[in-house]
């Protein structure tokens, strides 16, 4: 049987999951509020917007979303449905695909983008200071690493 978290850490977990929860329900709430963007949306816009010629790999995208591929699949529909993303074959490759930004998307993205900004900071941000930015940070890289550490190592126990 698994030990129990003491009262602290339960406190710790219990207010994460709390606090967490309620950020991004703001968060996806003020974004569909200024543009009609869910946050898968929104980080799909930005990703493609990073990229070089704005494209990814669906593969690559799934993974930088965490979704699985069928999530993704239905993601990237309904924004082509919208007008935001296109899907196209791999230029090198015609067995994959990739989701390409539109001009609406990019579009979209920008017009979402200041207002996204300032419930970032309102919602949480502006209630950090520099060691707190520095320390979620700090923890969040270190268990972000972890956790795709430990995913890339079940995936490849699966496949031997």
């Amino acid at each position: 049987m698994t030990e129990s978290l003491d009262s602290e850490r339960m406190a710790c977990w219990r207010a994460y999951i709390e606090a967490s929860q309620r950020l991004f329900t703001q968060l996806e709430d003020d974004l569909r509020a200024d543009g009609g963007l869910s946050f898968a949306d929104y980080h799909v816009l930005v990703l493609l917007s990073e990229a070089p010629g704005q494209r990814l790999r669906m593969g690559e995208l799934a993974a930088r979303l965490v979704f699985s591929p069928s999530r993704l699949t239905y993601q990237i529909s309904t924004m082509q449905r919208r007008g935001l993303v296109a899907r196209q074959s791999c230029p090198g490759d015609r067995r994959g695909s990739e989701a390409v930004l539109t001009a609406a998307g990019l579009l979209a993205l920008r017009e979402a983008a200041p207002g996204h900004l300032a419930s970032v900071r309102r919602h949480l941000m502006d209630d950090l200071d520099d060691v707190e930015v520095a320390t979620l940070t700090r923890v969040f890289d270190r268990l972000g690493r972890r956790l795709r550490a430990d995913r890339d190592a079940s995936s490849t126990h699966r496949d031997t």
